[in-house]
């Protein structure tokens, strides 16, 4: 195998979840590959090493083994400007903060070179991060989510911010509808997420080998009953710690028996990838119109996953002043609302 350059390569570490998983679909499972047929390809190019030695495709990974994979230079295209009616609740010389509409993704990546909010953004003059294709990116929203997300202008500012972010200084609230009551106003969840060990495209709570992440909820609203009344929010942690409903999970149990609905706000501490999602379908409380980690029918017709980043609040890298910037709900999420307040 010929090195390439150091930005052209990454390296996997073979966690006890995917002991035993075969070399190409352990590599698909990468963001930056995304299917078995380019594994395959690149594995059969002599691309993919296990611990420095070539292997076949379907050889069967070790845990505490490296595998290092090379990639292809990707194929030349220029960032060119977008027309798009972006609304943008917060901007001045160091960064913006834009409300992104659902069904658009954050930015360029495999089948996605054109109609990003990158490019709605580039004539903004949005600049930052070591991807020249995802210039001022701070953090993202799956392509089905709408509402808030944080992009630098500067270099200085874009590290600043992603630093804050990693350090858990920027607060992200969402709210979500998901399926069932609960018997707690509020709780926490904490479970560490990785790589689905049969779906590698998705993602799952891992018993080893995850990443830390914990997500708090609050109950706003519910439909089809009530949470349960008169405790305190002190009670209502330590029924929620008690509760225990999966490895490394601190959760509110589902009402036995629910259907129903409730309208929650999430306030994330990690931001993993799919974190809300995967982590509400853990304790049995689905997000509704999620198709992935959820339910296959859309019993409400909401047409996406009802999640909406409905709140900024973070230090100015610059001015030290707090920003803190709100979205309301879009139309198609409050007509679910107020659907289900009408019955």
């Amino acid at each position: 195998m010929t090195p390439g350059e150091p930005e052209n390569s990454f390296t996997i570490a073979v966690t006890p979840d995917d002991n035993g998983e075969r070399l190409d679909r352990l590599v698909a499972a990468a963001p930056d590959i995304g299917s078995r047929a380019a594994a395959q390809k690149l594995i059969a190019s002599g691309m993919v090493s296990v611990n420095g030695q070539e292997r076949s495709k379907n050889y069967k990974v070790s845990e505490g083994e490296h595998v290092e994979v090379f990639l292809a230079p990707p194929e030349p295209f220029d960032l060119e400007p977008e027309d798009m009616d972006l609304d943008i609740p917060y901007e001045d010389e160091n960064l913006l903060v834009v409300d992104k509409p659902a069904g658009i993704v954050t930015h360029p990546a495999k089948g996605h070179n054109t109609g990003t909010l990158v490019h709605g953004l580039l004539g903004r003059q949005i600049a930052g991060g070591e991807h020249p294709h995802r210039p001022g990116i701070v953090h993202r929203l799956d392509k089905d989510t709408s509402g808030l997300l944080i992009v630098a202008r500067d270099e200085e500012t874009h590290r600043h911010l992603t630093e804050a972010l990693s350090r858990h200084k920027i607060e992200r609230t969402y709210l979500c509808l998901v399926h069932g009551l609960f018997e707690t106003r509020e709780g926490t969840i904490e479970a560490p997420l990785g790589r689905d060990a049969r779906e590698r495209q998705q993602m799952a709570v891992t018993k080893k080998g995850g990443r830390d992440a914990v997500t708090h909820f609050r109950v706003l609203e519910s439909w089809g009953g009530a949470p349960a009344a008169g405790v305190t929010a002190a009670a209502d942690r330590a029924a929620v710690a008690a509760g225990k409903p999966g490895a490394g999970t601190t959760a509110a149990l589902p009402r036995k028996g629910s259907a129903g609905y409730s309208l929650l706000e999430v306030r994330l501490e990690t931001g993993r990838t799919h974190q809300i999602r995967v982590h509400l379908a853990a304790i049995g409380h689905p997000v509704a119109g999620d198709k992935v980690y959820g339910r296959r029918k859309d019993e409400l017709g909401v047409g996406r996953q009802f999640l909406h980043s409905a709140r900024l609040r973070f230090t100015h890298p610059d001015t030290g002043v707090t920003v803190d910037v709100s979205s309301p709900l879009p139309h198609d999420l409050q007509r679910v609302l107020e659907q289900l307040r009408g019955h």
